[in-house]
């Protein structure tokens, strides 16, 4: 069975690193890393009054894991604003609960730059943010900043389709 509609000859899955992230309609400038996005459900053990030996199973409730962006340290100051909107240092008065919530959608494009497939994080807000990295005078990497970001849930967005290029 071909793996791939449009392009059936096409063997080999989408790279991982072909993405950008988007928020406010806006793409994310400089995001280097997007963790996993898994759910999880739990499973409910449950017996029956005439079958004591077997247990049954049922699903019981689903959570989502958190995910963490990861950008390069730079002037923009997306990251930081967002997460000051839930925890602010000049306390609970400086907190915005109108807007710290945000849908955001992570776009995965093939090696031509075309989009191949896009998800959909709901209600999403920031639960932890670094602001710089450690800093190491005798070293030589790159600063990165993090946010971690609690959701609701996640979607594809079956309105992108798989590309004619492969």
């Amino acid at each position: 069975m071909a793996k791939f509609t449009v392009n059936a000859e096409r063997f080999d899955p989408y790279r991982n690193f072909k993405f950008k992230i988007k928020w406010d309609n806006q793409y994310v400038a400089g995001l280097s890393k997007c963790t996993i996005l898994k759910k999880t459900t739990e499973s409910v053990k449950w017996w029956e009054g005439g079958d004591p030996s077997t247990s049954r199973v049922l699903p019981g409730k689903t959570s989502y894991d958190a995910i963490t962006l990861s950008a390069g340290v730079t002037h923009d100051t997306a990251f930081e604003e967002w997460a000051n909107k839930v925890n602010n240092f000049q306390g609970d008065a400086s907190m915005s609960l109108k807007n710290f919530r945000k849908d955001i959608t992570i776009d995965v494009f093939n090696l031509q730059g075309s989009k191949a497939l896009s998800y959909i994080v709901h209600r999403c807000w920031v639960s932890e943010f670094q602001a710089l990295p450690e800093l190491d005078a005798g070293g030589n990497a790159v600063m990165i900043q993090t946010i971690k970001l609690e959701n609701e849930g996640w979607e594809r967005d079956t309105s992108v389709t798989e590309p004619t290029e492969s």
